[in-house]
């Protein structure tokens, strides 16, 4: 279990840049951001099949095309455009600690799935993250007006940073689901085709979007707005190799090694390096309330992970009436019994 543990923080590490990359790229909407980042994965996935996607294409049966782009769109595309309009709106650190929530959510959702710790034993944990993430949503809107942002752009981008929270909520449980009940993929396979189907839709949306609004997203507007295509590309191949390729087959091995609550628990390392990534960016240390907020963040989590480490009790089993015990073992209460060769009486 430990080292499902160790690929969701790695895999945290990882998708906790996707929070700092619209703040380099204010100059995109966060369709462009989204298609871009996905058009990336795509070709990049594409790359990795390409020596076996003959056999892979042969295995996949129509459950696992519905599957892979259900989950293309909810916890790829929808996800990240509302994420990106999050951070554009609200900021990186309330956005980030919305998405924190999802250890709550995903827990609640996953609550009847084997394996699943019991809400008992593991509410002390969440009520401790929770706690964690009031504080910092607390300080984000004490300090909204030092910021420059109004109330109404505060709150949109709360609402969108929710939606977000929604889709990923329901991407996290359903993916790890489908992963255990479906094991004729490996972690590589199945993160590799869910990429190629991501780069797919992005593909189909972006068409979609260039015709209908006609945008001037190469030519003259471009420059007027100030937008940097290379580095745009730049951030976003970055983006797909990281955040995508690595850290979603990092995932895909820890959401088949651990219990689908405890992978709603690993999710909260994300949040933790997205406010790291944002207070390196921001060139500030964190203030009071962020700091407790990721004090009680680590406790939480790390009380959850040792919840479901710890061996479940077993039963005593009980002797059926009427049964003798065996002569090797000792009765309740009573010496053990050597065991041996007993000895003749000589004469």
């Amino acid at each position: 279990m430990w080292q499902g543990v160790t690929c969701g923080l790695l895999a945290g590490a990882l998708w906790g840049m996707v929070f700092i990359v619209p703040e380099l790229l204010t100059a995109f909407t966060p369709l462009e951001l989204a298609v871009g980042r996905y058009l990336a994965y795509g070709a990049m996935a594409l790359a990795l099949l390409l020596p076996k996607l003959g056999g892979m294409a042969a295995r996949l049966d129509q459950s696992d095309l519905a599957a892979l782009l259900r989950h293309a769109l909810a916890g790829n595309i929808v996800y990240y455009m509302l994420l990106a309009l999050g951070v554009r709106l609200a900021g990186v650190a309330p956005t980030s600690l919305i998405i924190g929530v999802l250890p709550i959510t995903v827990t609640l959702m996953g609550r009847k799935d084997h394996g699943a710790v019991p809400l008992r034993q593991l509410a002390l944990p969440l009520l401790i993250v929770g706690a964690g993430i009031a504080c910092v949503n607390v300080d984000t809107f004490l300090h909204a007006h030092a910021a420059g942002r109004p109330l109404w752009q505060t709150l949109a981008g709360v609402l969108a940073a929710t939606g977000a929270l929604a889709c990923w909520t329901w991407y996290a449980v359903d993916n790890a689901r489908y992963l255990k009940r479906n094991p004729h993929f490996s972690s590589g396979e199945w993160s590799a085709l869910y990429g190629l189907m991501s780069g797919v839709v992005a593909l189909v949306i972006g068409a979609i979007a260039l015709a209908v609004w006609h945008a001037d997203v190469t030519g003259a507007g471009a420059v007027a707005t100030g937008r940097d295509w290379g580095r745009f590309w730049l951030c976003n191949g970055l983006l797909a190799l990281g955040a995508s390729v690595i850290g979603n087959q990092l995932w895909n091995v820890a959401s088949r090694r651990v219990p689908v609550t405890l992978s709603g628990q690993l999710i909260l390392f994300e949040t933790l390096f997205a406010l790291l990534y944002g207070f390196v960016w921001r060139a500030q240390w964190p203030r009071p309330l962020e700091t407790a907020a990721i004090a009680l963040l680590v406790i939480g989590v790390t009380w959850s992970v040792r919840a479901h480490a710890a061996p479940p009790l077993r039963p005593a089993r009980a002797r059926a009436p009427g049964r003798p015990w065996p002569a090797h073992r000792a009765r309740p209460g009573l010496p053990p019994r050597r065991r041996g060769r007993r000895r003749r009486d000589s004469g």
